[in-house]
């Protein structure tokens, strides 16, 4: 178990903006829905500034600023990820087939063993 304390929002300056930015989200997704009868343009304009708006309060936030600085940083992270070639990817492919496969008939091999054991030998019941 971790020792760490968990951080919370410190300032009442820095709650504040915290709510104000989730109620400027909430009023975007508010407004694209209440502009129903309005052309998609005026109603995704409506979303769009509504969370750029809320993003924009929340970076004014110490809270902001730190999710933005992990995001950025999970983006690093994803970059240094070596993804695998199209054969090394339909070769682990293949094994995880065979294995199931194996898996599979392992499987029903030891239900069937069981079952003969129960009800053949053990209880009489013969099918």
């Amino acid at each position: 178990m971790s020792n760490q304390s968990v951080q919370t929002v410190g300032t009442s300056g820095d709650k504040l903006k915290v709510v104000l930015a989730v109620v400027a989200a909430i009023a975007g997704v508010v407004g694209f829905f209440y502009l129903a009868g309005q052309p998609t343009l005026v109603r995704a304009s409506a979303l769009v500034v509504g969370l750029l708006i809320s993003v924009g309060i929340a970076y004014t936030s110490a809270t902001g600023r730190d999710f933005i600085n992990f995001s950025k940083e999970a983006v690093r992270e994803t970059k240094k990820v070596v993804w695998p070639t199209r054969k090394e990817a339909t070769q682990i492919t293949l094994i995880v087939f065979a294995f199931v496969v194996v898996m599979a008939m392992f499987l029903w091999g030891t239900d069937k063993l069981l079952e003969f054991l129960l009800y053949d030998l053990i209880l009489g019941w013969k099918n």
